[in-house]
């Protein structure tokens, strides 16, 4: 009975060492694996070749162990307008990069700097690089601009009116160069060489929409189009449009 007893014992160390090696075994083969193939998922503001880059500058990046490990405790850089990025390991030597990009919607100057806002009214960067797409809202005051804070606006109505104008714009994919608040908080939005008088913040999606259907008629013209005539009542309303001469 005590022969059986310490063979069974054996054969489970056999097995326990075999784990061992072939764990040691893995491990030095996956030390040894370099990724060979990088795919980049969800970049707008970057190139797959720049997020490849950025990630993997060197071969102590691109080694399958180190990486694996490296992502699993969560040790992510930091890339500007971009939020997070999963990496999904399909096999030791291919890997998918998704990135989440910031929702940036509009920026501010502020000594000497761009400081850029999501969604949320959140400063999310400060920089010195001015980004394709992204509208300017000036004409108001600000105080102390602080990275990842509110806007500092002190009048919370006008905050609420800057992000639904921002989102309604977003939402409608319509690129503008300036917001530009004026007296009695009337907004003009500045688009090319065309001007669009909204008025205050009554209907502003109505008047985004109809700014949306608009726009392609304007194409390649000047002046300034009247919006803040909107009425969601009329459904046929025509707007002013006076060319600048």
């Amino acid at each position: 009975m005590a022969g059986r007893k310490t063979k069974g014992k054996g054969r489970v160390k056999k097995v326990l060492l075999a784990g061992v090696v072939a764990l040691l075994f893995l491990g030095a083969a996956g030390f040894f694996v370099q990724i060979q193939e990088v795919t980049v998922t969800g970049n707008n503001r970057y190139t797959s070749e720049e997020i490849t880059d950025i990630l993997f500058p060197t071969g102590k990046e691109r080694n399958f162990l180190y990486c694996f490990v490296n992502d699993k405790m969560g040790n992510h850089k930091d890339i500007p307008y971009v939020e997070d990025y999963d990496l999904v390991f399909e096999t030791p030597m291919k890997v998918e990069v998704i990135i989440y990009e910031k929702s940036i919607v509009g920026y501010l100057e502020y000594m000497s700097s761009y400081m850029y806002f999501d969604k949320d009214g959140i400063i999310v960067e400060s920089t010195n690089e001015k980004l394709q797409g992204i509208p300017k809202v000036t004409g108001l005051d600000f105080g102390h601009i602080a990275l990842y804070a509110p806007l500092p606006v002190e009048d919370k109505q006008v905050f609420d009116e800057i992000l639904n104008l921002t989102q309604a714009l977003y939402d409608y994919e319509i690129q503008v160069d300036e917001i530009r608040f004026e007296a009695r908080n009337e907004v003009t939005l500045k688009i090319g060489e065309i001007d669009v008088k909204l008025g205050n913040s009554d209907n502003i999606n109505g008047k985004i929409a109809a700014l949306h259907d608009t726009l392609p008629v304007l194409e390649g013209q000047a002046g300034t189009l009247y919006l803040d005539s909107y009425d969601e009542t009329n459904t046929s309303m025509m707007y002013t449009f006076r060319k600048r001469s």
